[in-house]
């Protein structure tokens, strides 16, 4: 040790812990971060653009307690959400494509339909 580290011992703020930024990083996680933000470009005092910028960073968990699950029904990030929405649109075809067999065997069965009806337009 030399004289100047007696005289000038290092601070707290000098040392460098990798279990500190671990503690930072857990810290917003846990509790979350919101960074928000607006871009507006104007013209002569006609608005042409704004952009309003919000960011949330946080766990999972944390998310969820503050009401945040979008990634859960969005298809492009959850494969169960994939299957939902095809599932869902798959149960809307049948339903459709029911429907208009119902009304073609309807008119089929139906007095009009026979040999001697009018034209129709």
């Amino acid at each position: 040790m030399t004289e100047r580290d007696l005289l000038h011992p290092p601070s707290v703020t000098d040392e460098r812990h990798p279990s500190d930024l671990a503690e930072i990083l857990e810290r917003v996680l846990d509790k979350g971060i919101v960074i928000a933000g607006d871009i507006k470009i104007d013209l002569l005092d006609i608005e042409l653009l704004t952009i309003r910028l919000r960011l949330f960073i946080s766990s999972v968990d944390t998310a969820r307690r503050a009401g945040i699950d979008w990634w859960e029904t969005d298809p492009a990030l959850s494969s169960r959400a994939a299957r939902d929405s095809l599932a869902q649109e798959n149960a809307e075809l049948r339903e459709r494509l029911h429907a208009l067999e119902s009304r073609v065997g309807a008119e089929e069965l139906s007095p009009v339909g026979a040999a001697g009806e009018e034209e129709r337009p």
